[in-house]
């Protein structure tokens, strides 16, 4: 703040002044006596006027100052009578020296100090108003003042943000886009808004008062203080002298703003928007320097937490800073300084912030009024107004009119000059707060792009707000384009725009301290020129060697010496005739301040090679974030953000670990114990991914430039089942593991005791077996093993899941399975490849149902019908491969399987395992480990130990243990689960380093493909000769087609039912009661199967599958033997094969293992069409190379089906095989129909002998008078 200028700040409390009685009245002592028009009068006058404007101005400045410690109703009806007197008092003394002392009288003065204070006093300003209007105008300013000063933000209800702290700190220390223009638009609505209205009419008072002084208008009388009449092309003209450094500056910075928000917000050749330059009013931008700072590595230059350290408080920095005014024997401070000044912000009241210097004209009382803080910057702060403190006690002898700067700017030099030693490294070691005062290049140029963000940045600024003003002032700037013009001229100069829209019913302007105060500001801009020229005097005196910048004049008398004579003075001289003796010049030169800059112009001009200086979109402004302004209390600080997930992966490496090895054994052994403490492990990761989640939760990503962070922070905000309360989280993972081990445990006995497991009983008579009513026996004792017992289970699960989902912000657990996909159109998109692939299944359906009806006739199979779901060759018919001996179309024809080879060269599992692991290696990619092969359970132990037979692949997240959990028996299908399951480890291994998050396939789809893939070379007739397992190579590629359409285009529809069944269930289209009635209508919609049984809602057909109780989704399967097929042309075009796509084996292709390699390695951290694209050169799923691979086989499937004249489809889907009739509604088998037969007929003839007796007793009843009712009643007794 200006000091000696509390004249012009009059604040009020808005409500109070309408019911003011002002009293003028002055005391009688404090009128002017009778003077007459000589030079003894005129002095004597002058001496007069000194000892009582002593007296009245000590009175007026206790009095604001009272106010501004304490805004009350009583304190501010106090300081406005104050004003209004102390105006009284100007009006009184300068109408007597306009009605005395004649202008040609002045001019026969002998001294021009005294011809210079006696014209100063005739000017009045205010004082000139009429008495309604001078009320009027101390009014608005009060008004105006007030409003600003007790303006607030309310980002929430009950929570309020002043200006001080809580807004300069979100402005300063914010990296959140949207949290930053919260603050700034609130602070605009609150404080510049309401002052719109008063603005104009305080023009218009000011103007007519300057007017009564002979001046055109304010702004030309403020300029008249500078005593130059080029005053203004003196200013533009240093202006364009610093423009370059200050364009080079601003696309610096305006580069890492854009390197940090990205180009939705930052434009390289626009404005900067407003908001993010660490300032309110983008005057300063050195609270960017974290973000700027050219060599991070050098030592840091911000000693504020070094000064937390040691202690410091508010009085020890102004202790520190009297200390160097004293080191260059300048004057210490009185006592009253210390007793009566405000240091800090008081509790309890209201107070006015903005740091002040105050003489109170006494030539003893000085006071700084500052709500301190403990920071380096308010240390700098600190010394500025302790320099203003100097001044005041330099020239405290001067006449009153006299005691003022030379000029408004030499104040504010006074105090910056100082501070320009104090921030170099070479003071604040000087003064232990800076452990070494290292000046190399580095250390300089961080030196100085700190500084050059505080005191370059600001110049621009420094010259538009008074701009602004003298354009409002003459009139050239309306009230109605007051906003408009204010925006022009910033954008013009400083090169930024605002953040959100401005019309003429915002008021921005007064948003900043020096307008509703009326304070002039062109005095900083002329300061921030001075010093510069002052510190090279300075320095010379000091005798300083070397760059400008490291000067420190700290303990140099010298120096001291310089600057007394200029600070006694006070403005008694003409400022250019002190500026000339101080330091030999008397123009304002900005020379100097290039000089101190030299050395970063150099550096930023070499890192703006490429960069456009300017903003030449001048009119470009950034667009509102989505959503504004809900959630600005997220972070959007990304390097925060960075700290966090790395912190995030180091924890949840060991977390994770610990919960996959507690699973490993209890899948690997299934016990109560074993059961508990994977429980224990799974709810400490749970806990641990609600911590993280939460935290990840805080952040706004959705402007952060670093995509993987985004997608990370994205990926952990979804906390899945941790987001359940802890009852419900403990109840859901018990439910989880009861199913699963209900699934895992079940097994179908016979009537003779013999019990049967899934693996690999059950499994093998699926497979083997012709036998329809041993098929059935399977079928329906597994589902009534495994599926049933699990059905009440299941309904609660799926509660809690979708509350899991919910608190998640899905719509159900469905919605955030598909979300997994990031595609919008993930529905439709399968739906339409269904549609693509139908065909081809009806064919292979028809021609299958054909041999089926060929082996077990018309009683179980109908040629127009659906299939018998157990005739199959798998458990679920998921795939047929088990039935290949009954629909081979060339019987005669070399067989594709590699059993026999297996077996009679003694293969084992570990065998199968090596035989894979050299396929991967011989493609360049990555072997196993040796964990794997430690560790791995690669055969159903035969210890006695239940284990969870279902093969998988697991990764312990610890970047070196993998293992496969898989009961292997040795045959050509286990082989290709064996590459299967080892694709999954490979990608484990090729992901290993991203960060945890990261280590999954590009979607669900992808790492089931990626297995597949490799099995489509090695079931190739090829492959298995080239590793012995055939002798020869045949052309039998219909059979060899057959066999993997059996296995490959059987299981789409399957693939594809599972999740359309689970994603219906999740959202309520299917309720618990049609669970099986629904799963069916999907099988037979999708698959053309029907039940060889009845079943009814007793039954729990889907959880007879092993994905239902271990809630596994199940789409991704159904994705993956569509893109395998992508892979496989990509990786065959890269292994240069040539022939039918179905022929290829890409074995000890390096090419197709690096083009493989390269996509695995980015794990999830792309979006999957950025990795599709990658190995196929296409970012969408298509079915087409699926086509292509199958086109011999869909050729011959049309041409035998057309011979056969086959029906395509099941229109006939009513149909049951024989053995199922509909019993008065029901489906049962034919034995319980007849018996049902026979009871009905039972029922009959009894019904019929009840009522032949009753007929009899009802007769009887008549003759003996008794009631039929009282009969029956004993008849029932």
């Amino acid at each position: 703040m200006a000091p000696g200028a509390h004249w012009v700040v009059r604040r009020v409390v808005l409500l109070l002044l309408p019911a003011l009685v002002i009293c003028e009245t002055l005391p009688p002592s404090w009128l002017p006596g009778n003077y007459a028009n000589t030079t003894e009068d005129a002095l004597r006058f002058l001496s007069d006027y000194n000892s009582t404007a002593e007296e009245v101005l000590f009175n007026s400045v206790i009095a604001s100052w009272n106010y501004n410690t304490n805004l009350t109703e009583h304190n501010s009806k106090l300081q406005v009578e104050a004003s209004l007197k102390e105006q009284a008092f100007d009006e009184a003394w300068g109408g007597k020296a306009k009605e005395i002392f004649s202008d040609q009288f002045l001019e026969s003065l002998p001294k021009e100090v005294d011809k210079k204070l006696i014209k100063k006093l005739k000017t009045l300003g205010a004082a000139n108003l009429p008495q309604a209007e001078r009320e009027e105008y101390n009014t608005i300013l009060s008004k105006m003042d007030s409003v600003y000063s007790t303006a607030k933000v309310y980002p929430q209800e009950n929570i309020t943000w002043s200006l001080e702290p809580e807004l300069t700190e979100i402005m300063a220390s914010s990296r959140s886009y949207q949290k930053l223009l919260f603050a700034w638009e609130g602070w605009r609505n609150a404080s510049g808004v309401p002052l719109k209205q008063l603005y104009p009419r305080f023009v218009e008072l000011s103007n007519k008062a300057a007017k009564a002084d002979g001046f055109k208008d304010t702004g030309d009388y403020w300029r008249s203080w500078y005593e130059t009449e080029t005053f203004q092309e003196d200013l533009e003209q240093l202006y364009k002298t610093i423009e370059p450094l200050y364009l080079n500056l601003h696309a610096f910075v305006r580069r890492k703003l854009y390197n940090f928000y990205g180009p939705k917000y930052i434009n390289l050749k626009g404005p900067i928007p407003a908001h993010l330059l660490g300032n309110m009013w983008a005057q300063t931008w050195n609270n960017l320097y974290d973000m700027m700072v050219p060599f991070p590595d050098a030592p840091n230059l911000d000693v504020t937490s070094e000064m937390v350290r040691q202690g410091y408080n508010a009085t020890h920095m102004f202790r520190v800073s009297e200390e160097f005014f004293t080191s260059l024997g300048l004057k210490e401070m009185p006592r009253e300084f210390w007793e009566e000044s405000m240091l800090v912000k008081p509790e309890g009241r209201e107070v006015v912030c903005h740091a002040s210097a105050w003489d109170f004209y006494n030539r003893k009382d000085f006071r700084i009024k500052q709500c301190t803080t403990v920071t380096m910057d308010q240390l700098f702060t600190v010394h500025h107004e302790m320099g203003h403190i100097q001044y005041y006690l330099q020239y405290k002898d001067q006449p009153v009119g006299y005691r003022r700067g030379a000029n408004p700017g030499f104040h504010e030099a006074i105090g910056d000059v100082m501070s320009l030693s104090v921030s170099t490294p070479k003071h604040l070691h000087e003064i232990n707060l800076l452990e070494t005062a290292t000046s190399d290049l580095e250390t300089d140029l961080n030196f100085l792009l700190k500084t050059a963000l505080d005191k370059i940045a600001f110049l621009p600024f420094g010259y538009l707000i008074d701009l602004w003003r003298w354009g409002v002032f003459s009139g050239s700037t309306p009230p109605e384009k007051y906003n408009s013009d204010w925006w022009y001229l910033r954008t013009k100069y400083q090169g930024i725009c605002p953040p959100i829209s401005r019309t003429e019913k915002d008021f921005d302007p007064g948003a900043k301290y020096h307008i509703p105060g009326n304070t002039p500001y062109i005095r900083y801009f002329v300061s921030f020129i001075l010093q510069f020229q002052f510190h090279e005097k300075l320095c010379e005196a000091a005798k300083h060697t070397g760059p400008l910048h490291r000067c420190d004049i700290y303990k140099s008398a010298e120096a001291g010496d310089i600057l007394r004579k200029v600070l006694e003075l006070g403005s008694s001289r003409p400022w250019p005739e002190v500026l000339q003796e101080a330091i030999g010049t008397d123009k304002m030169d900005a020379s100097s301040l290039m000089k101190y800059f030299e050395p970063i112009t150099k550096w930023l001009e070499e890192q703006n090679v490429d960069e456009t200086l300017g903003w030449p979109e001048f009119t470009w402004v950034p667009p509102v974030p989505e959503g504004y302004p809900e959630n600005i209390d997220k972070n959007t600080d990304e390097l925060n953000a960075k700290q966090f997930l790395e912190d995030y992966n180091s924890t949840a490496e060991e977390v994770w670990y610990a919960y996959t090895e507690a699973s490993w054994k209890y899948n690997t052994d299934i016990n109560e114990a074993n059961k508990e403490d994977m429980l224990k492990k799974n709810l400490e990761m749970s806990a641990h991914t609600l911590q993280y989640g939460l935290k990840a939760r805080e952040y706004d990503f959705t402007d952060f430039q670093d995509p993987s962070v985004k997608r990370i922070i994205q990926h952990l905000s979804d906390i899945e089942r941790a987001a359940l309360p802890s009852a419900e989280l403990e109840e859901y993972n018990t439910l989880l593991s009861n199913m699963e081990t209900k699934y895992s445990v079940a097994e179908v006995c016979r009537t003779d005791g013999r019990c049967h497991p899934l693996d690999p009983d059950l499994q093998k008579i699926m497979a083997e077996s012709r036998d329809y009513n041993e098929l059935l026996f399977a079928w329906k004792g597994w589902r009534d093993a495994a599926g049933k017992v699990i059905r009440e289970d299941y309904k609660r699960y799926v509660e809690l899941a979708n509350k899991a989902a919910t608190l998640n912000g899905h719509s159900d657990n469905g919605a955030y399975w598909r979300s997994l996909y990031e595609t919008p159109t993930f529905e439709e998109d399968l739906e339409a490849l269904w549609k693509e692939l139908e065909p081809l299944y009806l064919n292979l359906h028809a021609y299958v149902r054909r041999a089926l009806y060929k082996k077990y006739g018309e009683k179980y199979i109908n040629l127009e019908g659906p299939i018998p779901a157990h005739l199959l060759g798998n458990m679920w018919a998921q795939t047929w491969s088990g039935i290949m001996d009954l629909v081979m179309p060339y019987p005669d024809a070399t067989q594709v399987d590699a059993t026999p080879a297996m077996v009679a060269q003694g293969w084992n599992a570990t065998r199968m395992f090596q035989e894979s692991d050299h396929f991967f290696t011989s493609l360049g990619l990555l072997p196993m480990p040796q964990e794997f092969w430690d560790k791995s359970m690669l055969e159903k132990p035969s210890d006695g130990r239940q284990v969870v037979c279902h093969a998988s692949a697991w990764d312990f997240y610890n970047r070196k243990d993998f293992r496969i959990k898989q009961c292997t028996v040795v045959t050509m299908d286990d082989l290709i689960t064996v590459h299967h399951e080892m694709g999954h480890v490979q990608y484990f291994l090729q992901y290993k380093d991203q960060p945890l998050s990261f280590r999954d396939g590009a979607n669900p789809g992808f790492h089931e493909a990626i297995g597949d893939v490799l099995a489509l070379s090695v079931s190739t007739p090829k492959h298995l000769k080239s590793i012995g397992l055939l002798d020869k190579v045949e052309k039998s590629d219909i059979n060899f087609l057959m066999s993997m359409a059996l296995d490959k285009i059987a299981f789409l529809p399957f693939g594809y039912l599972m999740d359309q069944w689970r994603w219906k269930v999740f959202d309520g289209r299917i309720p618990p009661s049609e669970y099986n009635k629904e799963w069916w209508n999907l099988r037979l919609k999708y698959q053309g199967l029907v039940p060889p049984v009845t079943r009814t809602e007793e039954d729990f057909d889907p959880g007879a599958k092993f994905h239902i109780p271990a809630n596994v989704p199940y789409v991704r399967y159904f994705v993956s033997f569509i893109i395998q097929f992508q892979f496989h042309q990509a990786l065959c075009t890269a292994a240069n094969h040539v022939g039918p796509l179905h022929t290829c084996d890409i074995y000890q292709s390096k090419e197709a293992g690096k083009l493989l390699g390269d996509v695995m390695k980015l794990g999830s951290s792309k979006p999957w069409p950025e990795a599709m694209a990658m190995i196929t050169g296409q970012s969408k799923m298509s079915a087409k190379p699926l086509m292509e691979y199958f086109k011999p086989l869909i050729d011959w499937l049309q041409e035998e089906n057309n011979k056969n004249k086959e029906v395509r489809g099941w229109p006939e889907y009513n149909w049951k095989p024989s053995g199922m009739i509909n019993f008065l509604g029901l489906r049962v088998n034919q034995g319980a129909a007849k018996a049902g037969q026979w009871l009905l007929l039972s029922i009959s003839l009894v019904f019929l002998l009840v009522i032949l007796l009753l007929a009899y007793r009802y007769r009887k009843s008549k003759k003996s008078g008794k009631s039929l009712s009282m009969m029956e009643l004993k008849n029932k007794d």
